[in-house]
């Protein structure tokens, strides 16, 4: 204990950050963009014990932990907890924190990326949720708002502010965005979820066209704006967004303004409450077209809510000097040594130039987006000590590391391997993307990680070498939402199921030719035939191969799609999608991937629309 003498004095001594002496905290550190409230946290205690002694009724309760980021899974008692990343920014001790988080509260041992760049935390009793909720908060972490009707996680391009092609670095506003809109009145109850994209250059990294609001840099005579978008997304009816106004200033708040009129008009839309899986603005939208909704938009501006409002964006920004953090170059580091073939196939892949120069980016290959304790803390020591202090998730489900010294590119590859993170293909062919599906999901149908591994493991075994055929992109989800994004695959497959007389076999229907490299956004055509779980690898390689086979000179995977349609597609896979007949030489067909028992319909009713 230490001298009486060296203690504060208590009258004096700081509060804790976010305690109720110091209540609204937010730091220009990636993972700090969100503000955190102490007292949402003693509620959410509070809240979940009146729930478990049952002086609270469930649908009250469910509405609550929603916007705390606590999500319902089909597994009885146990709770999903959604940890939401702006732009996908952590630092290293958010990663430890995750760490703590999978090893005392996850009983998986890990935690899981998604699309929209959050981290995710399965099969979490509900005391442990609320405790886990609060000792995230304290690295800065909030899940506030992760699950609801609300504004979701504000997705970003990783390669923002590093980029070549970039008109202005787009990060603080995408922040600014962030910092107003959470826990703002005129979008806690919203007729559906809301999901927002800020992306860096026309590459589009994360994708503006599927999402209800999309941005993109743009400077006209020398001021700074952004194109912004609407009206997209997959799931059901599937809309690729359109243009709402070509440039919008961002230094004078006017970004802020137009977004909170067009989330104001969707909030007003009483009509698609009525209907809850026709709730998202998107069929607003396409029902009126852009050019209506955006007079709508206009008129919505002329409103007296306008003035009351201050969008100045300057105290909301996040500043964050990532090249004043970045490491000195380094005194000794290591090169190639035999392992200069799988060195040089790896820093094709996964390593990028950054603009500033003497630096570069590593993509960090995440299989099916799951990192343990020990991954979790070997890379938030690789940020301490090889870039410029964080990292930022991708829609790949990967992570992404900057300010890497380009002299040390090889020295991090090496600590990668020991992590068992080293693997070359990031946004290639083998780098599978899907979604929890059964695993968690009360809405899923089949195992999509299951899936995901058995393609990985055979598209490992063919040992592609193409260049044309990596970059074939793969995805998949448990059922026919938009989780895994598989409506964006080369090749994409949701979950669905065949009936065998009194028996049921897990399956996917699948889609070809959809697309988002380069800004160009086209969804997938669905394929006329529906593939048995077990047979969905044979499909795929029998695809790639018969592309590479009848392709013509440099023709990529989608132009052969485009070319030749789907139909070659469905008669390579005909005699897969046939019925399989109850015997026990077929009974593997009736077991999902990674499952023991014999396959059933087990699908509840999803929170993401209460």
């Amino acid at each position: 204990m230490e001298p009486t003498s060296l203690r504060t004095p208590q009258h004096t001594r700081k509060a804790r950050t976010g305690s109720r002496e110091n209540p609204e905290v937010r730091e220009d550190v990636p993972g700090h963009v969100i503000p955190i409230l102490e007292r949402e946290f003693d509620d959410f205690d509070t809240r979940a014990a009146e729930f478990m002694r049952g002086s609270l009724a469930e649908d009250e309760f469910i509405g609550f932990r929603l916007k705390q980021g606590v999500y319902g899974q089909r597994q009885p008692d146990v709770q999903m907890v959604r940890v939401k990343l702006p732009f996908g920014g952590v630092n290293p001790e958010q990663m430890e924190a995750f760490a703590e988080l999978a090893e005392r509260y996850a009983p998986l041992r890990k935690g899981h990326i998604t699309t929209r760049q959050n981290f995710q935390f399965h099969h979490i009793p509900l005391p442990d949720a609320a405790k886990a909720i609060r000792m995230i908060s304290e690295a800065g972490l909030s899940s506030r708002e992760a699950c609801g009707n609300t504004v979701r996680n504000v997705t970003g391009d990783p390669w923002a502010g590093v980029t070549e092609g970039e008109v202005y670095d787009i990060t603080p506003y995408a922040g600014a965005f962030v910092r107003y809109f959470v826990r703002n009145e005129v979008c806690q109850l919203l007729p559906r979820k809301f999901k927002v994209a800020f992306t860096a250059t026309d590459e589009d990294r994360a994708i503006t066209l599927i999402h209800d609001l999309g941005f993109i840099p743009r400077i006209r005579d020398g001021v700074k704006g952004v194109e912004i978008r609407t009206g997209g997304g997959t799931s059901i009816m599937a809309r690729v967004g359109a243009t709402l106004y070509d440039f919008v200033e961002v230094d004078n708040g006017d970004y802020l303004k137009v977004s909170e009129a067009v989330l104001r008009i969707f909030d007003r839309q009483d009509q698609l409450r009525a209907n809850r899986m026709r709730a998202r603005i998107k069929f607003y939208v396409d029902e009126i077209g852009i050019d209506a909704f955006r007079e709508v938009v206009d008129e919505e501006l002329r409103g007296d809510w306008v003035a009351e409002r201050d969008f100045t964006p300057d105290p909301l920004l996040f500043i964050d000097d990532e090249e004043a953090k970045a490491p000195p170059p380094p005194q000794s580091y290591g090169s190639p040594n035999g392992d200069g073939p799988e060195f040089e196939r790896f820093a094709a892949a996964n390593v990028r130039p950054q603009r500033q120069e003497g630096f570069s980016t590593i993509q960090v290959k995440v299989p099916r987006g799951d990192l343990t304790p020990q991954q979790f803390r070997g890379i938030a020591q690789i940020m301490r000590e090889s870039t410029g202090g964080y990292a930022r998730t991708s829609i790949e489900q990967n992570l992404v590391l900057r300010w890497v010294r380009d002299e040390s590119v090889y020295d991090v590859w090496r600590r990668l391997i020991e992590l068992g993170l080293g693997g070359a293909g990031a946004h290639e062919v083998t780098d599978v993307v899907s979604c929890p599906g059964t695993d968690s999901c009360k809405l899923g149908i089949t195992s999509s990680m299951g899936l995901n591994w058995a393609i990985s493991q055979r598209l490992e075994e063919m040992q592609i070498e193409d260049p044309l055929t990596r970059d074939i992109h793969i995805k998949m989800s448990g059922c026919p939402n938009g989780c895994g994004q598989h409506h964006l695959g080369t090749i994409g497959f949701y979950g669905a199921s065949i009936k065998v007389g009194e028996k049921t076999i897990p399956a996917y229907i699948a889609h070809v030719g959809g697309r988002y490299d380069g800004g160009d956004v086209r969804y997938g055509e669905r394929l006329k035939v529906r593939l048995p779980a077990k047979r969905v690898p044979d499909a795929v390689e029998r695809w790639i191969r018969m592309y590479e086979r009848e392709r013509e000179d440099g023709e990529a995977f989608n132009a052969y799609v485009d070319r030749v349609g789907t139909e070659p597609f469905e008669e390579a896979a005909q005699d897969l999608s046939l019925p399989v007949e109850f015997n026990l030489e077929n009974l593997v067909h009736f077991i999902d991937w990674n499952r023991r028992d014999p396959y059933r319909v087990e699908r509840g009713e999803g929170e993401c629309a209460i």
